[in-house]
């Protein structure tokens, strides 16, 4: 009898452990989709990116970003950043969807206004009552230098760190996505010099509540601030400076997900020496 009854609970705890292995490499697997993308390399453009999600240890959150090279008519790539209203699992679930959608939708990529009501319509289709705010990025090599067409969906607006220490905040803007049955949006055309950066980032930045009190902004000037004190920086040191910023102001209070994707001309390559030796 006690044979019995040990092997009938020994079996009972490697049924349950074996469900338990099952259900771990399931969540692994649909997660793995949800999971901020490697950055793939772009010809003659820089490209870098951060993400954390909000909370200690969770990996995915309602922040995105996808990087597309060569879509739509071939020439330009394609670089997404995107918030989804609220955080957490449910955030996730609507982002990994929105990415799909917005994956079937490459072939309009050239047409941002197009891609932006297709999405749109597909949100207003679905049961989430959640939103999106987004920018889309055209990115073209031209030369030396690198032409962006930036498009927001009620998004924070990209800025431009120019090389003689300005930052420009862009003036691209428009509604959020799956909140109204038509979508209106603006588009900005920037020209970056080598050594010019474009940075795309979500409101955790910005919104990342610090200071004296613990309930201040970081605010879009001290962002501001801080980039012209990073000209000439490396295009992953910048991605790397803006998310450090956000973090160490926000301490160990929450913080809204965060996610930064930094453009860059590469620098002029210094002139090759001349002459041999003793010239």
């Amino acid at each position: 009898m006690f044979a019995r009854l040990f092997a009938a609970r020994a079996g009972t705890a490697i049924s349950i452990a074996r469900l338990y292995s099952d259900q771990v490499a399931i969540t692994e697997l649909l997660m793995a989709g949800l999971l901020p993308p490697v950055i793939p390399q772009l010809d003659g453009i820089e490209v870098a990116a951060r993400y954390r999600a909000a909370g200690g240890s969770s990996r995915i959150g309602g922040d995105f970003y996808d990087v597309y090279p060569a879509v739509g008519s071939g020439r330009h790539s394609l670089v997404v950043l995107g918030d989804v209203s609220g955080k957490g699992l449910e955030a996730a679930v609507l982002t990994g969807k929105i990415r799909d959608t917005l994956r079937a939708l490459l072939p309009l990529a050239d047409d941002h206004q197009q891609v932006l009501e297709r999405l749109n319509d597909v949100l207003l289709a679905g049961e989430s009552l959640r939103y999106v705010t987004l920018v889309l990025a055209g990115v073209e090599r031209r030369g030396t230098r690198v032409a962006l067409r930036l498009t927001s969906a009620g998004h924070p607006p990209p800025m431009i760190v120019r090389d003689d220490g300005r930052v420009d905040v862009t003036t691209a803007h428009g509604t959020a996505i799956g909140l109204l049955d038509e979508v209106t949006s603006s588009t900005e055309t920037v020209l970056l010099q080598p050594g010019e950066k474009c940075l795309l980032y979500s409101d955790g930045v910005i919104e990342a509540r610090g200071g004296p009190l613990g309930d201040e902004w970081f605010g879009d000037e001290r962002l501001r601030e801080e980039l012209r004190r990073s000209v000439g920086v490396p295009t992953d040191t910048l991605a790397e400076h803006v998310q450090m910023l956000a973090l160490q102001w926000a301490g160990d209070r929450e913080h809204d997900d965060i996610a930064i994707v930094a453009i860059g001309a590469p620098g002029e390559a210094p002139p090759a020496a001349t002459g041999g030796p003793g010239a």
